[in-house]
Parts: C-alpha cells; sequence; structure tokens
C-alpha cells in the first residue's frame, strides 16, 4: 500500500506544509533524546479488539434456565405406584438438560485470542517515534528543507503528525513551517483514518476531511461526501500502513482521501534494490505508480528489515520539478532495548 500515494504524500506535504505559517503559532514539543538504527514491531491492537468479545458470555446461561421448567412437569402425571421408576427414569431426562450448557465452552472460546497477548514482541513501539527525512530538489542532492513524521499512539488510538521545514536556499522563498495531521484507530488490518487536516498558511486555512466509518461516508472540506470503500486511507495514514501490514501481493490498490477528494491508486512491486541511507546500506522493495494521465510517477523504497517504513521517496515531473525525500533518522522519546 504504498508508491505513487506515498510520493503524492510527500509532494502534498512539500506543496502545502511548507506554507508560509506563524512560526509563533506552531506548538513546542520536546524533542526526542533517543536514535535508533532499527524499527521496533508496531503495537498490537488486541485490547480493543477484543474488548465486545465477552457478550456473548451472557447470552449463554439464558437457554440453560427454560429447559428446567419444562423438564419438571413430565414427573406429574404419573400419579401411581408406577410413579417411581418413572421419576427414575425422568432422572436422566432432567440430567439431559444441562448439555444445553454446552454453547459456553464456544463462548469462552471467543476469549481464545487474548493469548495473543504473550505473542508480542519482546520490543514493542514506543509511544513516540519520529521518521526524520532530508528533502532533496531533484537526485543530486541539493538539500531543501527537512520534514518530520511523528507517530503517537495510545491504547487503539493512533495520531500522525508532521512539520516540514524549509533549509538551505530554499529558506529564502518558503519560510515558516506548514502541518499536516491524520488521526484514528488502530486494528488488526492496519490504520483507519477519522480525521485528516491540513493547515494551509494559518490555523484559520485549515481543511478537514472526517471520516464516518459506521454510515461509509467520508465528508470533505467543503463539505462535499464521498463514500468509503475498504481500503481508504488518508496519505500519512497509507505512509505507516505497510509498517502494520506488510504488501503480500506485487499489485495494490486503495483510495486516498484528501482534504478535497477521494482517488483510486493502484502501485507495483518492482522489485528489490540495495540503497544508501544515513546508516549505511540497506535492502529495500521499490514500489511505482503512474498517475493516469502519464504526467507524473512516484516511487517509495520499503525496507522489510525495518518493518516496511519508506526508506527513499520519489515525486518525479510535478510543477515542482523532482522532489526526493531520504529517511535521515529514526527517533523514539525513551530508550529501547533492541535485540
Amino acid at each position: 500500500m504504498l508508491a505513487g500515494a506515498l510520493a503524492t504524500s510527500l509532494a502534498v506535504h512539500f506543496a502545502l506544509s511548507l506554507w508560509p505559517v506563524d512560526m509563533a503559532a506552531t506548538p513546542e514539543t520536546p524533542p526526542l533524546s533517543v536514535t535508533l538504527t532499527e524499527m521496533p514491531p508496531p503495537p498490537k491492537p488486541v485490547p480493543v479488539a477484543a474488548a465486545p468479545k465477552p457478550k456473548p458470555k451472557r447470552i449463554a446461561p439464558r437457554p440453560v434456565a427454560p429447559p428446567v421448567p419444562v423438564s419438571a412437569p413430565e414427573p406429574a402425571p404419573a400419579p401411581v405406584a408406577l410413579d417411581e421408576p418413572a421419576i427414575a427414569e425422568a432422572a436422566p431426562a432432567v440430567e439431559a438438560a444441562p448439555v444445553a450448557a454446552a454453547p459456553e465452552p464456544t463462548t469462552e472460546v471467543v476469549a481464545a485470542p487474548d493469548p495473543a497477548i504473550p505473542e508480542t514482541p519482546p520490543v514493542q513501539l514506543p509511544p513516540r517515534v519520529d521518521l526524520a527525512y532530508k528533502v532533496f530538489l531533484g537526485t543530486q542532492g541539493f538539500w531543501i528543507g527537512d520534514a518530520t513524521y511523528r507517530f503517537e499512539h495510545t491504547g487503539s488510538q493512533y495520531r500522525i503528525a508532521t512539520v516540514g521545514q524549509a533549509r538551505g536556499l530554499a529558506a529564502l522563498l518558503i519560510r515558516g513551517q506548514g502541518k499536516i495531521e491524520s488521526e484514528g484507530r488502530i486494528t488488526r488490518t492496519g490504520l483507519q483514518p477519522q480525521r485528516f487536516a491540513i493547515e494551509r498558511g494559518s490555523s484559520d486555512r485549515r481543511e478537514v476531511a472526517a471520516f464516518d466509518w459506521e454510515s461509509g461516508i467520508v465528508t470533505l472540506h467543503n463539505q462535499d461526501t464521498a463514500a468509503l470503500e475498504l481500503p481508504t486511507y488518508d496519505p500519512l495514514a497509507l505512509m505507516w500502513q505497510a509498517y502494520f501490514t506488510p504488501p503480500t501481493s506485487d499489485l495494490q490498490s486503495f483510495n486516498i482521501a484528501t482534504t478535497r477528494r477521494v482517488m483510486r491508486y493502484t502501485v507495483t512491486r518492482e522489485g528489490t534494490e540495495r540503497i544508501e541511507w544515513a546508516q549505511g546500506e540497506i535492502d529495500t522493495e521499490r514500489w511505482h505508480r503512474r498517475s493516469d494521465d502519464g504526467r507524473t510517477d512516484g516511487y517509495v523504497w520499503l525496507a522489510p528489515s525495518l518493518h516496511y517504513v519508506p526508506v527513499k521517496m520519489r515525486i518525479v515531473a510535478t510543477n515542482r520539478g523532482t522532489l526526493e525525500a531520504l529517511l535521515d533518522s529514526i527517533r523514539v522519546d525513551e530508550p529501547v532495548a533492541l535485540q
């Protein structure tokens, strides 16, 4: 779930988030001091997914109670001395009623997913993780900015926020910072966005897309609505999707919802490639998407050894030329003893 859309996320980030913003309006957050060379495994969504399942246990005892009074009248029609054997024969019938309690074991089996808790890896994702990228114009290393993607989670809820900062000569043309945010739930199939927001220049120029999964509708910035078809992501959720659910086929199709429209993407895994990043060489999978009009190509290089986070992203032939982002560091807010 990737490529062109991830590169589009990059384009969206730098076409929109490197928009003039009042620096004072950007909240300060504590820096993440620990730098990793590996990505911890993603958090497990077990607690929320298992919460609704204990309910069937309350239903199981109800069928057990009615059979008891039903079997009770049967001994009554035997008033003669024969009633003793009749009652004796009736006794097994009463014992047969508890067989109706058989569904109880099946309802208890529902709790079986709970043992998945011990299966969680010894190293877990910290509450906050930053993927910090250096952004270049072209492919020759002309540095124009930094982009940081912060992933935060509490239980089954996640928040992704990104801040772009122009650097070098680009800082003379683009001042300030820009922000994009995504919030939603961590499910067994990955991330399910609930809100996607872009701040265009100032807080009063904030655009939001709201995802209503119960009704199957996404409400866009201009109050237009569109159907929510599975799978649908926003650009930031897509960037982390492969981290939670690694791709299993060479062709992936999904929808991308921004604050203004919903688009259909199909991306292809072209092969493997060993590339350079801040920590040396790393093996990656290269994914590619060409836009429907053939004018834009998006590429993303995912690293299986880093749980499929993007190590490099590139978008070619945009109105700003070629943009490329390379992972510079992975930072967390607490020590992690990787094994």
